[in-house]
C-alpha cells in the first residue's frame, strides 16, 4: 500500500502567526489552486494546535450542513447539529472550525462575521479555483477575514520532503556571500531540475517518493491537469479557459513578447475575453507577466493588462503539459532532461521556474520589450522587481551562454532606474562589469 505522507509546508507558519495573534478576532481564509496541499496542511494545523477540530468540506456535504447558515439567530443550536453531524465535541476558545472548499457554500463564508464575533471557536477556511467574483456576487464578504495565498511546493519545501534541510540554506549563505558553488554546481543543478520535473504538487511528490519512477510522477501530474481542464469547464463552458492553459508550453516557446490569443482562438472567440482571462487569474494554475510600459518603481502604475505572458503555476505539471501529446513522458525523455541532455531549446521552462518561485515570494510579475535600432527584432528583459527606489532587470538563459544584450540595452535606456541586474542561468555565480550572473536555483533569494 503507497505510503500517504503530510509535508512540512512554510504556510504553517503563517497559520501559527494568526492563531498567536488574532486570538480569535478574525477567521484565516487560505486561497489557492486545486491539489496544492491546502486541506491538508490546514488540517494538520488544526490537529496539532487545538484541542479538537471539526472539518466541514463543503465539496460533499450534505444540504442538511449547508442549509444551517441560511439562518444565524440560533448559533447554539447551529453548532449542536454540527457537532451531532461530524461526532465532534467543541471546545470554547481551544477548537477550531474548518469550511473546507468554502466557495461551495457561499452563505458559510458570510457567516464569518457573526461566527467570529461570537468568539467561541477559531475558524479556518480554504478557497480555489471558482471564479472571486461568481464566488462572492451575491453575499457581504466578511471584513473578519484574513487572507494568504498558497502556493505548490517550493525547492526548500521540495527539499524537506526528501530529507534534506541543509541545502537550501547553504545556498543562501553562498548567495549573500556572493561566492560560486564551484564544485557543488553541478550536483545543485541536477537536484534542482529534478524538482523542475515533479513540481510541488504534493500527489506527484509523495508518487516519486514512493516509487522513484518519473513516468508514474508523470501520470499523477497528468491526473491533476485533467481535474483542471475539467474546472475550467466549469468556470467557462465556452472551452476558451482550457485551449488558453493548455497552449501556454507553445506559445512560451515561440518567444513572441507575449501570449498570442489569435493562434489559439479565432477572431470571434476572442470577444469578452477578459472575463476568461479573470476566471484562470482567480483559479492561481497560471501565473501572468504583464508588460510594463514605463518600468519604475510601482510597476503596476504601467503595465499593460493586454500585453501578457502565461506561466503554468507548477513547473512540473508545465513539463508534463509540454509534452501532452504522448499519453505518458517517458523516462527517458525525463532522464534526458534530469541530465540537461535533450536535444531542444528549453528555455521557456527556465522562464517558468522562475516565475514560479518569483511568485511564491509575493512578486507581480512585469517584462518590457521595445523594438532594436534596427526595427527588425525586439529586445526584451524578461522580469522586473521593484525593490527600494530601484528596479532590477532579469533577463533569463536556458544555457551557460553569459552574453546580455538585452539586459545591457534596457539598462542603459533606464540607467537612473536601475538598482542590481542579473543575468538568470544554469551555470555558476559570477561578475560580468555590473552585471551579477546568478544560477537559476538562487532566484528564490532575490
Amino acid at each position: 500500500m503507497k505510503e500517504k505522507r503530510v509535508f512540512k509546508r512554510k504556510i504553517y507558519s503563517k497559520l501559527l502567526e494568526w492563531k498567536q495573534e488574532e486570538d480569535g478576532k478574525s477567521a484565516i481564509l487560505v486561497k489557492g489552486a486545486r491539489r496544492i496541499g491546502k486541506s491538508t496542511i490546514v488540517e494538520e494545523f488544526a490537529r496539532n494546535e487545538y484541542k479538537s477540530y471539526m472539518l466541514v468540506d463543503f465539496s460533499e456535504a450534505s444540504l442538511e450542513v449547508k442549509s444551517l447558515f441560511n439562518d444565524l439567530m440560533d448559533l447554539n443550536y447551529i453548532f449542536l447539529r454540527l457537532q451531532a453531524i461530524y461526532n465532534v465535541v467543541l471546545e470554547n476558545r481551544k477548537s477550531v472550525i474548518i469550511f473546507d472548499e468554502v466557495q461551495e457554500c457561499p452563505l458559510a463564508r458570510q457567516a464569518i462575521k457573526t461566527l467570529v464575533k461570537d468568539h467561541r471557536y477559531d475558524y479556518i477556511e480554504t478557497d480555489s479555483l471558482i471564479s472571486i467574483r461568481k464566488n462572492t456576487e451575491n453575499i457581504i464578504i466578511p471584513s473578519e477575514e484574513t487572507s494568504i495565498e498558497m502556493y505548490p511546493m517550493d525547492y526548500e519545501e521540495f527539499r524537506w520532503a526528501l530529507g534534506d534541510e541543509a541545502t537550501v540554506p547553504l545556498l543562501n549563505q553562498f548567495y549573500e556571500k556572493r561566492m560560486p558553488l564551484e564544485q557543488a554546481l553541478r550536483k545543485s543543478m541536477r537536484d534542482f531540475r529534478l524538482y523542475m520535473l515533479i513540481g510541488g504538487m504534493p500527489q506527484a511528490v509523495n508518487e516519486y517518493l514512493n516509487t522513484n519512477n518519473l513516468s508514474r510522477v508523470d501520470k499523477e501530474k497528468r491526473k491533476i491537469i485533467n481535474l483542471y481542464l475539467e474546472d475550467f469547464l466549469k468556470i467557462d463552458p465556452s472551452v476558451r479557459a482550457s485551449r488558453l492553459f493548455r497552449a501556454i508550453p507553445s506559445e512560451l516557446s515561440k518567444n513572441a513578447s507575449r501570449y498570442q490569443v489569435g493562434s489559439v482562438l479565432n477572431d470571434s472567440e476572442r470577444k469578452n475575453l477578459d472575463e476568461v482571462l479573470e476566471k484562470m487569474r482567480d483559479s492561481m494554475t497560471v501565473n501572468f507577466a504583464y508588460h510594463s510600459n514605463d518600468p519604475n518603481v510601482g510597476l503596476s502604475l504601467n503595465c499593460d493588462m493586454s500585453q501578457y505572458k502565461m506561466f503554468v503555476g507548477d513547473t512540473g505539471l508545465f513539463v508534463t503539459l509540454a509534452f501532452w501529446d504522448k499519453d505518458v513522458t517517458e523516462n527517458v525523455i525525463y532522464e534526458k532532461l534530469l541530465s540537461d541532455k535533450l536535444p531542444a531549446n528549453l528555455g521557456y521552462v527556465y522562464e517558468n521556474i522562475v516565475a514560479q518561485m518569483l511568485t511564491a515570494k509575493g512578486n507581480k510579475l512585469f517584462y518590457h520589450t521595445w523594438p532594436t535600432e534596427s526595427g527588425k527584432h525586439n529586445y526584451e528583459v524578461d522580469f522586473l522587481l521593484s525593490r527600494g527606489t530601484k528596479i532590477w532587470p532579469l533577463e533569463i538563459k536556458s544555457s551557460g551562454y553569459k552574453s546580455h544584450v538585452s539586459l545591457d540595452a534596457f539598462c542603459k535606456k533606464y540607467s537612473d532606474r536601475i538598482g542590481e541586474r542579473f543575468l538568470v542561468y544554469t551555470k555558476d555565480y559570477c561578475r560580468d562589469k555590473e552585471t551579477t550572473l546568478l544560477p537559476v536555483l538562487m532566484t528564490m533569494f532575490l
